[in-house]
């Protein structure tokens, strides 16, 4: 066993338990379900297989649509009798291959568990199945006064954010997933199904399960239901667009408002090129430059109060007089063109994939670590515009590249790592919030080293045929 869960040994153990039998398992989950359940059609498999960066899809042998926590269970122990792997799909908006389908098997698409099971106002949580999306819960719970914070961008299953421990730009403020998953329905890969966690605040009972299910992407279990925190509607929101002079001013600025301690909800930084891309893309007519998108909830007068505050820092590292906007469509209209950055910059870059990049260092080494990373970029002629939450350390450059050129593959490729070991030195990680999929393995053993054994043995420990999503994470 020592030697089985070894770092040596991460590439032997990429192997799939012998025997697998993928035509008889479809054919039992096609008995379950019905043939309008299950599709071995190539387009509904290539969907299922490939994310929308330069990552390498695979697509399954049937993609099986589930509507239940009893579906789940019983497709994956047809699975477990038949050795054949198991993927879950939310809505595919995960950005690092996390469910591609390298080893074949039956992906289950969990899009139709879109119930909201329970909502307790007064104790603020509720409980939902996985395929429910953030903003048709927010959507629900707007007449109760209620919201749940977490915003990734893309309107994703809350049982995919939980599963990749999503984050986004309210996170410096609410956390992450992390922090607001109470508990779990999961179902393991011989087909048991576990709950974790209960409504209560706290608890000592146990081991933490809820945290080892969040962010463990598939390879441990499936997330069928999520209990999550929830939050009133801040009677008062502000949101304020300000310009600098530099990057490092954007930099100084959100690490003065952090010291503070000033309550930010959002604090999201655009570089130069990322700002030409959203006027174009968006229609906005912001001064291109390096740019703050801030935003702060409270009570009218603490967010009058939190924006005068900083303004000042703002004013004092040289930016510019902020654009706020008080109105919800107008706020909308701000945080949809950030949402937008993604297609904004891709819409300049056709025929080339993107390569999405997200790593996340201390607040103190944030401004070196960007303008570091520019400064990379620009000796080797690569374009990557940056966006970052930068309130938490995190920000993102995408790389657009032509995989079909050898020296431009080489070179953005270069860039990549040469980032990621940048932000390893500083004390930071690879990834603040897309996860490890299948295309980050590498640098989680870089970062982690012998520590990647202790998780390959709690993966070989639940799932000893490795039939959960195989090939992904830390797992063989």
């Amino acid at each position: 066993m020592e030697k089985s869960v070894s770092c040596d040994t991460v590439e032997s153990m990429d192997k799939v338990a012998p025997g697998a039998n993928v035509n008889r398992a479809i054919d039992a989950v096609r008995a379950l379900l019905g043939d309008n359940r299950v599709s071995t059609a190539a387009s509904v498999r290539e969907q299922h297989g490939k994310d929308q960066t330069w990552n390498v899809g695979a697509a399954p042998d049937a993609v099986a649509f589930a509507l239940s926590t009893d579906d789940v269970q019983a497709i994956v122990k047809i699975c477990a009798d038949e050795k054949v792997p198991v993927i879950a799909y939310g809505t595919g908006t995960s950005l690092e291959g996390h469910f591609s389908a390298p080893k074949g098997g039956i992906c289950i698409d969990v899009s139709g568990m879109n119930n909201i099971l329970e909502v307790n106002p007064e104790d603020q949580d509720c409980r939902v199945q996985a395929g429910v999306t953030r903003k048709t819960l927010n959507t629900a719970l707007r007449d109760q006064g209620l919201f749940f914070p977490i915003d990734p961008g893309a309107d994703a299953s809350l049982g995919g954010m939980a599963a990749t421990r999503a984050s986004g730009t309210n996170a410096v403020r609410y956390g992450t997933m992390r922090e607001n998953v109470m508990g779990l329905t999961v179902v393991m890969a011989d087909g048991k199904v576990i709950r974790t966690g209960t409504r209560a605040r706290k608890s000592s009972a146990g081991y933490d399960l809820t945290r080892l299910f969040v962010g463990s992407e598939g390879t441990l279990g499936i997330i069928t239901e999520v209990q999550l925190k929830l939050y009133g509607i801040p009677e008062g929101i502000a949101a304020g667009i300000c310009s600098f002079p530099s990057v490092e001013a954007c930099c100084r600025t959100t690490i003065e408002t952090i010291q503070l301690g000033i309550p930010v909800a959002r604090i999201e930084l655009l570089d130069a090129e990322l700002v030409k891309a959203l006027n174009a893309y968006s229609k906005l007519d912001m001064p291109v430059g390096p740019t703050l998108f801030v935003e702060f909830h409270g009570t009218p007068a603490g967010v009058a109060e939190q924006s005068q505050m900083f303004g000042e820092i703002a004013q004092g590292n040289g930016g510019s007089a902020i654009n706020w906007a008080t109105q919800e469509e107008d706020r909308a209209k701000l945080w949809q063109a950030r949402h937008d950055a993604f297609w904004a910059t891709k819409s300049l870059m056709p025929g080339k994939e993107a390569l999405a990049t997200d790593v996340c260092v201390p607040i103190s080494r944030l401004a070196e670590c960007v303008v570091e990373t520019q400064k990379d970029l620009a000796e080797h002629n690569i374009y990557g515009p940056i966006v970052g939450h930068v309130g938490d350390g995190n920000f993102h450059v995408t790389l657009y590249c032509n995989r079909d050129d050898p020296e431009e593959l080489k070179h953005v490729k270069g860039a990549y790592g040469r980032m990621i070991d940048r932000a390893l030195a500083m004390g930071g990680t690879c990834t603040g919030e897309h996860g490890i999929g299948a295309g980050k393995r590498d640098y989680l053993l870089k970062e982690h080293g012998e520590a990647v054994g202790v998780m390959r043995a709690l993966k070989l420990a639940l799932d000893p045929d490795n039939l959960m999503n195989p090939g992904k994470n830390a797992g063989p």
